[in-house]
């Protein structure tokens, strides 16, 4: 009967003929593809109104409930009763006249933070939005908010330089990989955090190198003159990233360190403590510089730090924790989640096996999938049940005591919008629909995206948002996966609020408070490598990468675009030792199912749970 009632609403032959064909290639892709890591290759609609919730658009008079128990009890009818065809015709067409416009505003969006940070701030590491001016490193050593990130090494132009390809600019590409060759110096008397100098700087140095040396000049970015001058950057730099794992004790990095010095253990410097994802995210940009010099001892030390966490987990929950102490390998918080910390740890597991074809990072991802899946959801067990009705949960990741399983806290924060992006890749791209949908509710609420997000309380509880690339990037994973119109119309959502709540005359600056919407003076340097770059790509169909590159690439957790490694390179030097797999977790079947046909319309979900998530987040009266 709903399918009746959704057949009859729709109204429209033509658009459900569209909408079959859709998800006949999604199916055919998931049945080809198990895994989906070709997915992030290929992208990209019209606004609905950031504002008012998506639900609203339907013609329906639901009276808001009046206890928050009732969003849970109302039923499904209430949402087909009149007409949706307006709705469904809305969110399921994006006009090539359209994306065209919005790749090109998206594209005058990234100009504008790059040029005013060439113009005001370079060679220093960032961009000062408001003040028109730059920033580097701070000479108190105590402030790691700062210094984890700025190493005096004109961070923003190095952490651009494959996104200047990605948008086709050779010119700007070839002039910026000069530039990076003639100033940038590692030898500077700074502290620096190990986990973000990885992502931002080393692995950014190695997707340009490997742009730069293309022999298909994919981005027609191969460089005639260049004499491996990134590549050299990149070994000089893990060359000083090393001694985090040689003065440690265990297998495990110190956090900071020193790029003249070494390791300094500075009480301010807290080097003793150490994060799942710190520690945890080093292994593709590690095990690439490996492959690319030959010398082992990168990808030895980031595949032992994996294997000294793997072994750290608690035999309760077969989780980890937060954070740990280098020097004793025990856990200092028992808090366990898919937020910041944590986050990239497991996404680095999934790329891992990607890009080095090792089903031992598989295996370990599927365990640790299940584990979370036990301890961590609540809620549905499948988000898009033909049987599911507004009295059950929508499905939420909690925080959890890793000790016992237990709920710590209510709280989501922005770093876990990065979840559906990770799920599409696995193949869990019914998870990952109704993740994003939850992140997505949170971001109308206040046209972007808190740090935290009390759930039990339906308000934001840190209320900064530094333009994080997270919900973008889901939103990319999962238009590539469905090709779904409805994920175009986020997009754009998307860049008119950072264009409305976050441009200034020179850049674009940290939202300081969602509510308010005042602004803090700091463009971060992952604005332009991440944010504006999926922004990009979900609205320029024929980028090179989504033209026959699938399987080739893949992008890290900063967004630079990384080679996936053909097995046969990776044995010139040794065979990996095996990690601690479980062979009950080892067994390589398909993940990717096809989305339920009852489902598969404009909006990611039934209008009745849609509801119910905006709702949860207090969209909804």
């Amino acid at each position: 009967m709903q399918m009746l009632r959704f057949e009859k609403a729709l109204g429209v032959a033509m658009v459900l003929t569209s909408f079959s064909q859709l998800f006949t290639s999604l199916f055919l892709y998931c049945v080809n593809n198990p895994h989906l890591y070709d997915v992030i290759y290929k992208g990209a609609i019209h606004r609905a109104t950031s504002a008012a919730p998506l639900s609203s658009h339907f013609k329906h008079h639901v009276p808001a409930p009046t206890d928050y128990r009732d969003v849970f009890t109302v039923e499904e009818d209430t949402f087909y009763s009149s007409n949706l065809s307006s709705l469904y015709s809305e969110f399921a067409y994006f006009p090539m006249s359209e994306r065209l416009k919005m790749k090109e505003q998206v594209r005058e969006m990234f100009y504008h933070g790059y040029n005013s940070y060439m113009k005001y701030a370079f060679p220093q590491d960032e961009l000062n939005p408001i003040n028109c001016s730059g920033r580097g490193a701070d000479d108190d050593r105590a402030n790691i908010n700062i210094n984890d990130a700025l190493g005096n090494y004109s961070l923003t132009l190095i952490d651009v330089l494959d996104t200047l390809a990605v948008i086709g600019d050779r010119e700007e590409f070839a002039k910026a990989v000069k530039l990076v060759s003639e100033v940038v110096s590692f030898d500077t008397d700074t502290n620096v955090q190990v986990f973000e100098a990885n992502i931002r700087v080393l692995g950014s140095l190695l997707s340009a190198h490997v742009l730069a040396t293309d022999e298909s000049s994919l981005f027609g970015a191969k460089l005639e003159n260049y004499d491996n001058e990134l590549l050299d950057l990149a070994k000089d730099l893990a060359a000083r990233l090393l001694p985090a794992f040689y003065s440690s004790p265990s297998p495990l990095p110190y956090p900071r360190v020193n790029l003249r010095h070494g390791v300094q253990f500075e009480k301010c410097l807290q080097q003793e403590r150490n994060c799942l994802a710190g520690a945890g995210t080093l292994i593709l940009e590690f095990g690439l510089l490996t492959h690319l010099t030959g010398d082992p001892v990168y990808e030895i030390v980031a595949r032992n730090a994996v294997k000294a966490l793997w072994s750290m987990r608690f035999n309760h929950t077969g989780l980890f924790g937060d954070t740990f102490n280098v020097n004793t390998q025990s856990w200092d918080s028992p808090l366990s989640g898919l937020g910041a910390g944590m986050d990239s740890f497991y996404e680095y597991l999934i790329k891992a096996y990607i890009m080095f074809h090792d089903e031992d990072y598989l295996t370990l991802f599927k365990e640790s999938y299940e584990n979370i899946r036990i301890y961590n959801k609540e809620g549905r067990q499948r988000c898009l049940s033909t049987s599911a009705r507004m009295k059950d949960l929508p499905p939420i990741f909690r925080n959890i005591d890793v000790r016992n399983g237990d709920v710590l806290n209510n709280w989501v924060d922005s770093l876990q919008a990065a979840l559906p992006g990770m799920l599409v890749l696995f193949g869990d791209v019914e998870e990952a629909i109704c993740q994003h949908a939850l992140h997505f509710a949170i971001w109308q609420r206040y046209g972007a995206l808190p740090e935290r997000f009390n759930l039990a309380l339906a308000r934001s509880e840190l209320h900064f948002y530094p333009i994080r690339p997270e919900l973008i990037e889901s939103t990319y994973y999962l238009y590539r996966a469905t090709k779904s119109p409805f994920y175009l119309h986020v997009g754009r959502i998307i860049a008119d609020d950072i264009n409305a709540h976050c441009r200034t005359s020179c850049g674009y600056a940290t939202i300081k408070d969602v509510k308010s919407k005042t602004l803090e003076d700091r463009m971060e340097s992952f604005v332009l490598s991440e944010t504006l770059k999926y922004l990009y790509l979900l609205f320029d169909e024929d980028n090179p990468i989504h033209k026959g590159s699938a399987g080739k690439y893949l992008f890290s957790t900063e967004g630079h675009i990384l080679p996936v490694i053909h097995p046969s390179t990776l044995d010139f030097w040794m065979t990996p030792t095996p990690l601690p797999v479980d062979q009950r977790f080892a067994e390589t079947k398909p993940t990717c199912d096809s989305v339920p046909f009852q489902f598969q319309h404009s909006l990611p979900l039934p209008p009745h749970l849609l509801y119910q998530i905006e709702s949860l987040v207090g969209l909804r009266p």
